[in-house]
């Protein structure tokens, strides 16, 4: 910081203008000396920005703060920026940066490699469509960045599709805080389409933005899919590191056996050159003591027996080396044995190593095999389930259509029981003609009533069987459900279903116990016509019995539609409580997917990894085998040598023997 700010001195000077003091104070505190420059609240003038971009070009701080500053300043900061490979940490809060100040920092973000949080709170970025357009076309060129704070600039629809447009290149970030801005609808939407591109983006908080809580648990879901691949990606990694170090460690050990096996090779040539070199001390000897018999031959003629006696000592030595040769023939074979049993375990441990890769290989495909498995049965019980609401929806038509045919039954009814009631009033005395008239128009008026509830329902119906449709279309385009929910759901599902019909069960004994009651009403009604008919005086009281049956009835329709309404309201909610759960288990199931794609990649790696070292391990082992084929011949080479040694040696003996005065007469005789 001491050089940064000697630096700062020089350019002011430079440019004619004083440094100031407040900048030289806020360099030589803690903070400074530790790499922070903190200029909040900090009155800087033109010439001062315009020294400090340019001396933050090689300046090593890690985090800059700056505040309050116009837009030539904030320019002026961020190209100076541009350069520097040090400050890891930017703070432009409530800058009030516009077009320049976004364009800049466009620059910046395409430029900078080293800056990996950038704070630009509170300041309206989202008010210049394009400087923010500038901005998001520098975000997605960085690969540097990891966070991004946008609170409160007034960023609308339109400027989060460009941000989402940006993070469907970006690769490097992973915090972003979007919080009190005026998204809405459409830019949640844009934001959530974005991230089935992205996988690296972990946190993205869109709090105060006025988007609709179905997208933000969307967005949480696809944030958790995203650190749950990022989890699976590392374990994947791990697991292959381990791997490569089994590997290596299979490498080295092999190395070493090969290395030991070498080792054995050099001390086998160099006892056999011991061998050899003794094997001709001996001759030597042999020579020699060859050539004193032959001088003790010639000076001493008259000694026969004695030359014969050496003759034998020395045959019975020539059969003694001979001895000695078989020997050393039987100790080479039992030395080349002994490295081709040991070759032969190191070939049997090699193959049982394979054996157990191959073991562990076919173990990671049964288990990929059981996944497999796993997800058509979660298919077949998403179809199961399928098949029961498409029951259900037929039990509900049904149901419908029956309660359809009863009111039609009953307004039939009481059409036959309104002409009835009409022809024995016609037989009545005229006085009683105004009161018929009354109480007909009051049954017109309940049976319009009557038929506009049941358009009503009939209205309700069509609209239920639409979103029944809507919610078929969805469940058969949304497929995948987890193994734990998918169990849960079915449950309740299941409890529902039995609840559902035992309620069904008993709106249908409710329905027939009120036929049976309307049928014995009509029983009494037309025995009150006939003792109407056979007594006119009461007709007057019954036909108010009558008329308060009537509202009684009417009350007892009114409210068994107020129960269907709430009847089906309960079961439009609980459609819809099903269609979320569908969703969140489609969410869970393209992780399974995904997750399953990535382990089958990774069993692709391990196989081709696991076949690349048997390959390697079958051409050392045919090295092996080569070179000991080769020190085989050269043991049969030198063997051969040594027996034609050994037969010149016995042709020159019985030669010289032959050949002395010595051996003549003996001959002879």
């Amino acid at each position: 910081m001491e050089q940064f700010g000697r630096e700062y001195a020089r350019l002011c000077a430079a440019a004619g203008a004083a440094p100031q003091e407040a900048v030289l104070r806020r360099l030589r505190e803690p903070d400074g000396a530790r790499g922070r420059l903190d200029l909040a609240a900090q009155s800087l003038s033109l010439q001062t920005c315009s020294a400090l971009g340019r001396s933050l070009i090689p300046a090593a701080v890690a985090v800059y703060r700056v505040v309050c500053l116009s837009q030539p300043r904030v320019k002026l900061l961020l190209h100076g920026l541009c350069s520097n490979t040090t400050v890891k940490s930017l703070d432009l809060k409530g800058n009030n940066l516009r077009t320049m100040g976004a364009e800049a920092l466009g620059k910046l973000l395409r430029q900078n490699k080293s800056i990996r949080s950038l704070t630009l709170e509170w300041n309206s970025l989202g008010m210049w469509e394009e400087g923010f357009s500038f901005f998001c076309q520098g975000l997605r060129a960085n690969y540097f960045l990891q966070r991004l704070d946008l609170r409160n600039n007034q960023i609308n629809h339109q400027g989060a599709e460009e941000l989402a447009m940006a993070l469907t290149q970006n690769t490097s970030l992973r915090e972003l805080d979007l919080r009190w801005n005026n998204i809405g609808l459409l830019g949640g939407r844009a934001l959530l389409n974005c991230l089935h591109s992205n996988k690296t983006l972990k946190r993205l908080e869109l709090a105060g933005n006025n988007v609709p809580g179905d997208i933000l648990k969307a967005v949480e879901q696809a944030l958790d899919h995203n650190q749950d691949r990022e989890a699976i990606l590392s374990e994947a990694q791990n697991q292959v590191n381990i791997l490569s170090k089994e590997v290596l460690s299979l490498k080295d050990e092999k190395n070493k056996q090969f290395m030991d096996f070498v080792d054995a090779v050099d001390k086998h040539k160099e006892e056999k050159t011991r061998s050899e070199k003794m094997s001709a001390a001996r001759v030597s000897q042999l020579q020699e003591a060859l050539d004193e018999q032959y001088s003790i031959m010639n000076s001493l003629k008259t000694k026969l027996q004695m030359t014969e006696a050496a003759l034998a000592l020395s045959e019975q030595k020539v059969h003694n080396l001979g001895e000695l040769l078989n020997a050393m023939k039987q100790e080479q074979s039992c030395v080349a044995e002994c490295h081709f049993r040991e070759l032969q375990q190191q070939k049997q441990e090699g193959a049982d190593r394979e054996g157990r890769l191959l073991h562990d290989l076919s173990a990671a495909s049964e288990k990929n095999l059981l996944l497999r498995n796993q997800v058509d049965e979660l298919e077949r019980k998403c179809k199961v389930q399928q098949d029961q609401l498409f029951q259900v929806k037929q039990d509900l038509s049904n149901t419908t259509a029956e309660l359809k045919l009863r009111a039609v039954e009953a307004e039939e009814r009481l059409e036959m029981e309104k002409r009835k009631f009409k022809q024995s009033l016609e037989d009545m005395e005229s006085l009683r003609v105004k009161e018929v008239d009354r109480m007909t128009q009051h049954m017109e008026a309940s049976e319009r009533s009557m038929h506009n509830r049941i358009q009503r329902l009939e209205a309700i119906k069509i609209s239920l069987e639409e979103e029944l449709s809507q919610v078929k279309a969805a469940a058969l385009t949304e497929r995948g459900q987890a193994e734990e929910e998918l169990i849960k759901v079915r449950n309740q599902a299941r409890l529902e279903e039995q609840q559902r019909l035992e309620h069904l069960k008993e709106k249908l004994r409710l329905m027939t116990e009120s036929r049976d009651e309307a049928q014995n009403c009509c029983l009494k009604q037309k025995e009150m016509v006939a003792e109407a008919q056979a007594k006119a005086k009461q007709l007057s009281l019954y036909a108010d019995g009558l008329r308060r049956r009537l509202d009684e009835l009417q009350q007892d329709l009114d409210s068994k539609e107020e129960e269907k309404v709430t009847e089906l309201n309960k079961v439009k909610v609980e459609l819809q409580e099903r269609i979320g759960h569908l969703e969140a288990e489609r969410a869970a199931q393209d992780g399974l997917r995904e997750k399953i794609a990535a382990l089958e990649r990774q069993l692709k790696a391990l196989s081709s990894n696991h076949r690349e070292a048997l390959l390697d391990k079958e051409g050392e082992i045919s090295l092996l085998l080569e070179k000991l084929r080769m020190k085989e011949a050269e043991i049969s080479r030198v063997r051969e040598e040594e027996a034609q040694r050994a037969s010149f040696l016995q042709n020159a003996v019985m030669a010289y023997v032959q050949g002395s005065p010595l051996g003549t007469p003996s001959s002879r005789k």
